[in-house]
């Protein structure tokens, strides 16, 4: 299997990779990650901790990438080799990145060569966590992530599954054709440098009294995946953030990236119309209700009160068909490309096709994305499965897999777009 990206990059460019592997059992994994890489024309150096020789010896290393490896600072210091590695690097990927190392480096330390590598460094650093679950979601390892990512370390994972032991959980490695994929994006597709871009996430809320409220499924995932993409990709994104769990959040924590938080649809289209004013690309991700009640109480309502039993409905305004009327209107910077999205439940897919086209013109967009919401993806879940639908009603792209993937293959129709 080929990874996505891998492909597109070998016919740009060859990339020098510093691929630091430490002790954790996940460390099998990486021997396939760093023959992805070498198989794609990438000049790879195996930087291991003492750690990680006891899961994967020192001569796999050097085979697999070709490169004499070592763990030392005190080898070849005529040539500074504990700087020079990192000096040189255009991409470091950390895989497995274990709760020690990202420990060490959200407190800089420099112990050993990956230690000095990664300080070295200016190249864009991706790491792949892989521990057991209590640890990945212990307060320290969540807050030196936190602090990682607001330096700009992309993070890729942790999956959840089964982990070493017999647990299951989140904490295990992403598969390397993902952690390919999502760092060779970071080191050679700056190809968004210079857009500005509003993206919605999330489920809006309408209250129906203080403890009430009409909504939806959505988590935010796909939102957060096509904002976290976007910046990795160079862009300046303001993401629009309705009721997304702090988990889920966290993946879009970047320098390049400012949240704003809204509840309601009312809120959601304020935020976003401020947004697009200035947005060479808007994308609609949000599921944004489509009534609200009329009235919402200011207080609890109680069966006594006979009230619950019916709830009369306003419409919301549609944002995303409202964004594009101002477009047209050329209250928009020239050339804006919009994205909206559908989520649909019908099995048959021309039928589904045929939704998504009559809705992309209705709404006056440039591309919409249908997904197909059941029990495997969309809604909630950690993966996706959408076509994309351009202007002439053609499915422009297609993409399946997790949330971080479809969200590049959904770039990649927006700039064949412009």
């Amino acid at each position: 299997m080929t990874a996505p990206g891998v492909t597109s990059l070998r016919q740009n460019r060859n990339v020098n990779i510093v691929v630091g592997v430490t002790g954790g059992i996940a460390a099998y994994k990486s021997v396939h990650l760093v023959r992805l890489l070498t198989k794609a024309g990438h000049d790879v150096t195996v930087v291991p901790t003492e750690d990680a020789l006891r899961f994967v010896g020192l001569p796999t290393w050097e085979a697999i990438s070709r490169h004499p490896v070592t763990t030392s600072v005190h080898d070849d210091v005529a040539k500074v080799r504990h700087v020079a590695i990192g000096q040189a690097a255009e991409l470091v990927i950390v895989a497995p990145a274990t709760a020690n190392t990202i420990a060490s480096m959200t407190a800089g330390l420099a112990s050993d060569l990956l230690g000095t590598t990664l300080l070295a460094t200016l190249a864009p650093v991706v790491i792949a966590p892989a521990m057991h679950t209590e640890m990945w979601r212990h307060p320290a390892t969540q807050a030196n992530i936190a602090t990682l990512r607001a330096r700009g370390v992309h993070v890729v994972g942790p999956d959840e599954g089964e982990l070493a032991g017999g647990d299951t959980g989140p904490g295990r490695m992403s598969e390397p054709e993902e952690i390919v994929a999502a760092a060779l994006a970071v080191a050679a597709l700056q190809d968004l440098a210079g857009l500005r871009v509003a993206i919605s996430a999330g489920g809006t809320r309408e209250p129906i009294d203080p403890v009430r409220f009409l909504g939806n499924r959505s988590s935010g995932r796909q939102g957060v995946a096509l904002a976290a993409e976007a910046a990795a990709r160079g862009a300046e994104v303001v993401l629009v953030a309705a009721h997304i769990d702090p988990a889920v959040r966290a993946a879009a924590t970047h320098p390049s990236i400012r949240v704003l938080d809204v509840g309601t649809a009312a809120e959601l289209s304020t935020a976003m119309k401020d947004a697009a004013a200035t947005a060479d690309v808007v994308i609609m991700a949000a599921a944004v209700a489509d009534y609200r009640p009329a009235v919402a109480s200011d207080h609890k309502l109680t069966k006594e009160e006979g009230v619950l039993t019916r709830i009369d409905l306003v419409e919301n305004e549609d944002v995303v068909a409202a964004l594009a009327v101002t477009r047209a209107d050329g209250h928009a910077p020239d050339g804006q490309t919009i994205v909206a999205f559908a989520a649909e439940t019908l099995r048959d897919a021309e039928q589904r096709r045929e939704r998504a086209r009559r809705k992309r013109e209705r709404k006056g967009v440039d591309l919409l994305a249908v997904n197909l919401a059941d029990a495997e993806h969309g809604f909630e879940r950690a993966e996706n499965a959408v076509e994309v639908i351009g202007v002439d009603g053609a499915v422009v792209a297609t993409s399946s897999g997790t949330k971080r993937q479809v969200a590049g293959a959904i770039w990649n129709s927006v700039l064949a777009a412009r």
